[in-house]
């Protein structure tokens, strides 16, 4: 006898839900089986549906419920209505079925016996040809996996009539069997279908496809996940745990229960490391509201116990395994949604092109890697180890002043990153970055330049160029460790900032980047933010909203890494300190504020010298300099003229704003060295200006210039131009004209740089007379004054910071009844050094010198150690105090502090790293930024480089050029930038990513599924 059927719909009032409904109890009505009787569960004003006589006409009741019930709640308010002994169809209103859909439920529930739910095969409302999904099953630890969805229906299915678990919509649930398999609220409308085939499989019962019964589900209804990718993310995560918590043994449920929370952050991981951070929170979200539902935890264990007559050895053959999960998810390796060309480093001549510059490299600077340390201008020695390089990047106590306790400048960070790569000297690491430079600065230029231009010719003449602009040479000469860094910096940031709106992975590295960059050179920060706020404003102008969100994480590492300092900046009323250069001090020469200088800038060169050429040619050749940066300056010029004229007046923007900051900084006063000003130093700015001008040459050079042999006359001459200006730079170290020496490995004395060996805290009063008769009074901790340990707390200070010893150092000089030896122990300072340091030569510093000596060699408790060549050395009889141990509060923001940056940095770190998804996300487009779709893509030279880019290209992409000219001169084809946004969805990203998750770690994600479908 036919089974009695009860359809059950489920619907929520709205225009567009009425539709939908209307169009559902239409296709119920029309069943060639139909119903016995059909019960409509409304959440939500349900006024409108009775007065509908389609409605009227088709339910033999409705039932109104609040507007904020589930689909699972809402079935059990209509199970009173359904007589015993009849099968429950279970649909919404967005699910319409086929004509013979209820027909053929019926008939493979009357021929499986052991059936207690059938589950039909649906298909989207708008293509009937599409699988929203035929069966789910699990992971060994409880993911869910559709078996298809997403697929056009070719009949592959058909034959599949045994699954674990399925949709909830449509399902026939077989009538002796529908009060034991309720569903569970506590899912959340998630895997409801799956849970239901888990008990029915447990109490003897089985989950039957029926492939041939269909119905159109669409998208959004009261059974399907939510549509936001929060949301679906929170409600998936928290149906696998609860179900988890269900399933599990009795003794394994409070083991699981305790590893909820390691596992949230266990997975927080892996989900910003396959480019997922929307759902962090909702992870979290998840294993919190799991931990504390313990009584639904316990209703759905008692649900399962009542019911259950088999072992959980009989779900095991319907797992899916983690090898054919792989293969169920895998949806290739190549580049399906469009080539590029390769990369062409070494084939297209970038790799001898780095190796060019390390012999220039060599050549410059010969007798480096034969030095211990390296010294002069602004570089002073590391730390002697890594442990002490970290903490002067720490929050705590600073190494510069007495009791001075506050957050570290970032650059300290950039510094302790650089020693750690050489940690048995970290100061030979300066050392291999002078060596390094140039060759690296041809690297980052040739991959910024990829960015712009596939030529390889271009690209070579861009990383030569950056290489050679003369805000770089003149910071090498000069020994200007963070100027240096900025300008190795830039590139990298500009190749990953530009797309940082397409995918997480280039977000996250352009973060640090952008960190790093504005820790070396905190004057950048306004021009940096601008260029993000216009970048910003485009990518929210052609709505690319996902674009917005990820280039609003860029300042979120700097600003974590920057938030101490500026607050400690602003609360001691010194809010432009901020901007200070980091590192040492020093009164250099650089561009001032008069005419001259700001000529200088405006032709590129951060110093009136212009690179060396002041002392390096006579005086009538040197104003003549600025005619060798004129070739590259009007190839820039010449881009907003070209083809690509978008992307040349965005670059000369960038162009500008460098410039502008250049101009700004040397106006502007806020280090001090020995109480004299020194401006900002204003060469980033131009490093930023030259990142702008080089890259708009280049588009003058790819796009405006057409004729071949033109464009490489072009190239040639600009690039030659800026190696003739790099010549006096390049020479500097063997002509004596560079101010790079050899060390000091320590800055004090040899007997204080022993005793203080290993960083132990050692604390030296230094004393240095100066020409005006005033004296420098400074206090250095450790063997030696370092580049990490500097702040600018201090070098921006219009006040003594910690404790005021230059009181105490007057009171040694002068007072007769002064207790040198009791003050200098209570401040925790045991020797002191009279220096004999630069600018301290003339006659008033040489009496201030003779005069202090003669008054410390009086004090009783001071021991004369003795006259060195950094000055004369006294040591303290006593015992100095140890330095201050932080207080309770003092710890406390120190590990907020800390754990704040520390998370920051991890989440860029996380997100940075590439995955198999994303790099497929990023092979499917361009990697020129801006190029319009009628734009040509440029034919490698060789035949092996153009095997490889037909072996990536899709079918007729490429054609042969016309003829063996067209071949000799790069023939151009045409290829448009997706506009689609390349980054894969979570889903796509946990099938590339997730599948096969490290031993012991939660497997991961939200299935592939269709949007708003199980």
């Amino acid at each position: 006898m036919p089974a009695r059927v009860h359809a059950i719909i489920v619907a929520r009032p709205g225009s567009a839900s009425r539709a939908q409904l209307l169009r559902t109890l239409d296709a119920v009505r029309s069943q060639t089986a139909p119903a016995d009787a059909v019960t409509l569960v409304v959440c939500g004003d349900s006024s409108s549906m009775r007065e509908s006589e389609a409605v009227a006409a088709t339910v033999e009741g409705i039932i109104e419920a609040r507007a904020s019930t589930s689909f699972a709640e809402a079935v059990d308010l209509a199970r009173p209505r359904v007589l015993e002994g009849s099968a429950i169809w279970l649909l919404a209103q967005d699910t319409a079925p086929h004509p013979r859909a209820l027909e053929r439920l019926r008939g493979t529930l009357e021929r499986s016996p052991s059936a207690a739910i059938i589950a039909p095969k649906l298909v989207a409302t708008d293509n009937d040809r599409e699988i929203v999904s035929l069966g789910v099953t699990m992971t060994a630890l409880g993911r869910s996996v559709e078996l298809a969805a997403g697929e056009l229906d070719q009949g592959q299915h058909d034959r599949m009539d045994d699954a674990l678990g399925s949709d909830v919509r449509g399902i026939l649930i077989r009538g002796e069997v529908r009060d034991a398999l309720r569903l569970d609220p506590a899912l959340a409308g998630a895997d409801e279908g799956l849970d239901l085939g888990v008990r029915a499989r447990l109490g003897g019962g089985r989950v039957v496809l029926a492939p041939s019964a269909r119905i159109s589900a669409a998208p959004g209804g009261p059974a399907a996940l939510p549509s936001g990718r929060s949301r679906r993310a929170y409600v998936t995560r928290l149906a696998q745990l609860h179900r988890r918590l269900a399933y599990a043994p009795a003794a394994a449920v409070p083991l699981h229960w305790l590893s909820l929370l390691p596992l949230a952050l266990w997975r927080s991981l892996t989900h910003l490391i396959g480019k997922r951070p929307e759902a962090v929170l909702p992870e979290w979200g998840a294993a919190l509201t799991a931990m504390i539902r313990l009584g639904a935890i316990a209703r759905s264990r008692s649900r399962i116990r009542a019911f259950r007559t088999s072992t959980w050895a009989s779900i095991a053959p319907l797992r899916i395994t983690s090898s054919d999960l792989r293969r169920h998810l895998d949806d290739g390796h190549g580049s399906e949604g469009g080539a590029v060309s390769e990369l062409r480093f070494f084939s297209g001549g970038g790799a001898w092109a780095v190796l060019g510059a390390l012999v220039v490299s060599i050549a410059s600077f010969t007798t480096l890697l034969a030095w211990p340390a390296l010294g002069g201008g602004g570089l002073l020695p590391l730390r002697q180890t890594v442990a002490t390089l970290w903490s002067d990047a720490a929050w705590g106590l600073r190494g510069t002043a007495v009791d001075l306790i506050g957050p570290a400048d970032p650059f300290a960070a950039v510094v302790a990153v650089l020693g750690t790569l050489w940690p048995a000297g970290p100061s030979f690491a300066m050392v291999l970055l002078w060596i390094l430079a140039l060759p690296l600065a041809v690297l980052g230029g040739w991959f910024a330049a990829t960015r712009v231009t596939d030529r390889s010719g271009l690209r070579i003449f861009a990383g030569v160029a950056w290489a050679l602009t003369p805000p770089f040479l003149t910071a090498l000469v000069e020994g200007r460790p963070s100027a240096v860094l900025v300008h190795l910096l830039l590139p990298w940031l500009f190749h990953t900032a530009v797309v940082a709106h397409r995918s997480w992975g280039a977000a996250g590295s352009a973060s640090l980047l952008l960190a790093a960059v504005l820790a070396c050179a905190p004057s950048l920060a306004p021009a940096l933010v601008l260029l993000w706020i216009v970048a910003l404003g485009i990518v929210l102008g052609t709505a690319q909203f996902r674009g917005a969100v990820r280039l609003l994480w860029l300042p979120v590492p700097t600003v974590a890494l920057f938030a101490p300092l500026v607050f400690w900046q602003f609360a001691h009323g010194t809010p432009w300190g901020v901007l200070g250069d980091p590192g040492l001090i020093w009164a250099g020469s650089q561009a001032s504020a008069d005419a001259a200088g700001r000529l200088a800038l405006a032709m590129g060169f951060p110093t009136t010298d212009l690179a060396g050429w002041a002392s390096f040619a006579p005086e009538a050749v040197t104003p003549w300099v600025w005619v060798l940066c004129a070739p590259t300056a009007l190839l820039a010029l010449c881009s907003a003229l070209a083809p690509r004229w978008r992307a040349g007046i965005m670059l000369l923007v960038v162009a500008v704003t460098g410039l502008a900051t250049a101009f700004f900084a040397v106006g502007v006063t806020v280090s001090f060295d020995q109480g004299a000003g020194v401006a900002i130093w204003p060469g980033a700015g131009l490093s930023l200006a030259w990142i702008g001008v080089l890259g708009a040459a280049l588009v003058t050079l790819d796009t405006a210039i057409t004729a071949p042999r033109l464009r490489g006359v072009a190239a040639t001459v600009a690039a030659l131009s800026l190696a003739v200006c790099a010549v006096p730079a390049l020479t500097a170290f063997h002509t004596d004209r560079s101010l790079l020496t050899n060390g000091p490995e320590s800055t004090l004395p040899a007997y204080v740089a022993a005793q203080a060996a290993g960083d132990r805290d050692v604390a030296t009063l230094v004393l240095t007379p100066k020409n005006d008769g005033g004296l420098a009074v400074e206090v250095v901790r450790g063997a030696s004054k370092t580049l990490g340990s500097q702040t600018t707390m201090t070098s921006t200070a219009t006040e003594p910071q910690g404790a005021d010893v230059s009181t105490l150092a007057v009171d040694l000089l002068s007072a007769r009844e002064f207790d040198a030896p009791g003050e200098l122990a209570a401040k925790g300072i045991s020797y002191v050094l009279v220096a004999q340091g630069a600018g301290s030569d003339g006659d008033k510093a040489r009496a201030l010198r003779a005069m202090a000596i003669a008054s410390i060699d009086q004090r009783p408790g001071l021991v004369h150690a003795g006259r060195t060549d950094r000055g004369v050395l006294w040591r303290l009889e006593a015992e100095a105090v140890a330095s201050p141990a932080l207080s309770a509060a003092q710890q406390g923001t120190v590990r907020l502090v800390l754990t704040l940056q520390l998370m920051a940095v991890l989440a860029a770190l996380l997100l940075s790293i590439p995955t198999r998804a994303s790099r497929r996300a990023a092979r499917a487009q361009s990697r020129i930024v801006g190029r319009a779709p009628d734009e040509p893509l440029v034919l490698p030279r060789h035949a092996e480089d153009r095997h490889d880019l037909e072996e990536q290209a899709p079918v007729g992409a490429l054609e042969e050029p016309q003829d063996a000219a067209a071949l000799n001169d790069e023939a151009l084809m045409p290829i448009a930038e997706p506009e689609t946004d390349p980054e894969p969805s979570g889903d796509e990203a946990a099938a590339a990513d997730d599948a096969s998750p490290p031993a012991g770690a939660d497997e991961d994600g939200p299935d592939r599924s269709v949007e708003g479908d199980r």
